[in-house]
C-alpha cells in the first residue's frame, strides 16, 4: 500500500465541496494526553470507556490506538466511531500495519449489528491511505447522506450515486437495512506477502458487507512481480486516479488500463513492445485518447525514436506535465514536440537521458520558445549537452520566464560556461532551483565519481555563490546532483 497525497479537491455532481477541519489536536493539552495514554494501559477501561466518553474525545483516542498499535481498543473505536468519515491521514503507520489495518476493517459494522454497544454507529467512509493534509474527520452539513470531501465521485457503488435512497432506508431501520459505505485505499501490487495479506482482507470484508461496502481505489502501483488480474477484478476501475506499472508489456498495459477514463496521472516504466504499427500500440494509443482528465504522462525506458508525435497527438488538452525519460527521442521528436505541444500549457517537462544528435539545436531552441510562457520545470540530464550546445539554447531559456526549476546535471560543460549560464538566467526573478553539471575540470576522467577532485568542486561552489551574491540572487538556490 503506496501513500499517494491528493492535494485537488474536485466539485462532484449535486454536491458542494467541504473542507477538512483541524480536529486533531497539534498542542493537546498535558492532561488529557496523560489521560488518553493512562486508558491505553488498561485495555478494559477503555472499552467501557468508548460507551460514555464525548465525541470530541474519540479522536485523541483514536489516535493513541492507531499509533500504539492497540487492536482491540482500535476495533471498538471504528465500531462506534460518531462521525460519517474516518481518515488514517498524516498517522505513522505502526508495524506490523496489517495487524492495524485488519483490526480497522473488523470494526465496520454491517447490519444486521450484533454488538452490544448503545451508540448507533455513523461511519460511512473509511479512508486507509496516508495523507499528511488530511485530518481524522471532516465538517460537512449532512442534509442528504454522509458527505466527505475525499467521497468517491465517479462510480456508480459510490455513495453519491446510491447513497440517497439507501441512506433513508438506514434511517428508517439502522438495525437490518445496509446502509452504503466507501472503504478507500492505494494499493501497491509488489507480491510481497504483507500485500497479499492486506489484499486477503480486504476481499473479506468486501465479501461480508454483500455488496454495501464500495472499494475505492485511488492510486494503483503494479510491479512485474504481482499477479495483478484477480485484484482487478476487485477494482472498480472507473475510481483510479494514479496508476503506475513497472516491467511489463504493453499487451499487459493495455489488458489494466480500461475503464479507467478518469485518470490524472500515468507512469509507465520499462514497458516492452515490438512494434509501432502492431496492435498492442494502436490500442495503448486508443486508450490514451479516451483519458480527458490526465494532467500527468511519464514513459521512463518506453521507446518513442520518431513517433512521439502518435502519443502526444492523442493526449488531454489537460496535460501540464510530461516526462520521457530514456525513450530514444531524437530530433525529429523534438519538432514534433514543439508543433503539438506549442497550443498546450505544459508546466513541467523531463527530456533526460536522451542522447539527441546535436548536430542542430534548432528543434530543442524552437521547443523551448514555444512552451516559454507555461513552463515552470525543466530537466535535461545527461543529455551529452557540451558548451556549444548549451550556448545555443540559452537564448531560449531566457524567453522562460515562468521558469521555477531548471536540471541539467551530468552534462560534459565546462567552468566558464557555467559562468555564462548564471550570468545570462539570474534576471529569471521566478527562477529559484539550479541543479548544475560539475563542471569538466573537476575529474580526472569525466563522470566518474571516484576521480572527482573535492578542492576543485569547492571552489567551483565558492564561485558560483559569490556570483549570485553579485547578481543579488541569494534567494537561488545552485547545487550539484552530489548534493
Amino acid at each position: 500500500m503506496k501513500d499517494i497525497c491528493h492535494p485537488d479537491h474536485r466539485e462532484f455532481q449535486g454536491t458542494r465541496q467541504f473542507k477538512c477541519i483541524d480536529m486533531d489536536p497539534k498542542e493537546p493539552d498535558t492532561l488529557l494526553d496523560l489521560a488518553i495514554q493512562t486508558v491505553m494501559k488498561n485495555e478494559s477501561v477503555a472499552l467501557r470507556a468508548i460507551e460514555e466518553i464525548p465525541q470530541e474525545l474519540f479522536i485523541p483516542l483514536f489516535n493513541a490506538a492507531f499509533s500504539g498499535g492497540h487492536k482491540n481498543i482500535l476495533k471498538a473505536v471504528v465500531s462506534t466511531w460518531p462521525f460519517p468519515c474516518l481518515h488514517v491521514g498524516a498517522l505513522d503507520m505502526p508495524e506490523p500495519y496489517c495487524d492495524v489495518l485488519e483490526a480497522m476493517l473488523d470494526g465496520l459494522q454491517f447490519p444486521p449489528i450484533h454488538n452490544s454497544s448503545s451508540r448507533v454507529p455513523k461511519l460511512r467512509i473509511l479512508d486507509l491511505r496516508q495523507n499528511a493534509d488530511c485530518m481524522t474527520t471532516c465538517s460537512g452539513i449532512w442534509n442528504k447522506f454522509p458527505f466527505c470531501y475525499e467521497v468517491c465521485a465517479y462510480s456508480e457503488k459510490s455513495i453519491v450515486k446510491i447513497g440517497d435512497a439507501n441512506y433513508r432506508l438506514a434511517n428508517s431501520d439502522p438495525q437490518t437495512s445496509r446502509p452504503p459505505m466507501e472503504l478507500l485505499v492505494d494499493l501497491y501490487l509488489d507480491g510481497t506477502w504483507m500485500t497479499s495479506e492486506f489484499l486477503s482482507l480486504i476481499c473479506d470484508k468486501v465479501e461480508q458487507s454483500l455488496g454495501s461496502l464500495h472499494l475505492c481505489c485511488r492510486d494503483l502501483q503494479i510491479d512485474k512481480s504481482f499477479d495483478y488480474k484477480k485484484t482487478l477484478k476487485l477494482l472498480d476501475r472507473v475510481c483510479i486516479d494514479h496508476l503506475g506499472v513497472d516491467e511489463a508489456s504493453l499487451c499487459e498495459v493495455c489488458m489494466i488500463m480500461p475503464g479507467m477514463v478518469h485518470l490524472s496521472s500515468l507512469n509507465l516504466y520499462k514497458i516492452k513492445f515490438r512494434s509501432y504499427n502492431r496492435k498492442p500500440f494502436k490500442t495503448f494509443l486508443s486508450h490514451l485518447s479516451r483519458m480527458n482528465d490526465l494532467q500527468e504522462l511519464s514513459l521512463a525506458y518506453f521507446s518513442l525514436k520518431n513517433h512521439v508525435h502518435k502519443v502526444l497527438r492523442v493526449l488531454s488538452p489537460e496535460l501540464d506535465s510530461l516526462n520521457l525519460n530514456f525513450c530514444d527521442l531524437t530530433n525529429k521528436d523534438l519538432i514534433s514536440m514543439s508543433q503539438i505541444l506549442k497550443e498546450r500549457n505544459l508546466k513541467m517537462l523531463n527530456l533526460s537521458h536522451n542522447h539527441i544528435p546535436w548536430e542542430n539545436t534548432q528543434p530543442l531552441r524552437l521547443l523551448l520558445e514555444n512552451l516559454s510562457g507555461n513552463l515552470q520545470h525543466l530537466e535535461l540530464n545527461s543529455c551529452l549537452i557540451t558548451d556549444e550546445i548549451l550556448s545555443s539554447i540559452i537564448p531560449s531559456l531566457r524567453f522562460c520566464t515562468s521558469l521555477r526549476v531548471l536540471s541539467f546535471a551530468c552534462n560534459p560543460i565546462t567552468m566558464p560556461e557555467l559562468r555564462r549560464l548564471l550570468q545570462n538566467i539570474t534576471p529569471l526573478m521566478k527562477l529559484k532551483y539550479v541543479i548544475y553539471p560539475i563542471p569538466l575540470h573537476c575529474y580526472d576522467q569525466w563522470h566518474f565519481r571516484d576521480s572527482l577532485d573535492a578542492e576543485k568542486l569547492a571552489e567551483v561552489k565558492s564561485e558560483v555563490r559569490s556570483m549570485l551574491w553579485a547578481a543579488q540572487r541569494t534567494d537561488m538556490k545552485w547545487s550539484t546532483s552530489y548534493e
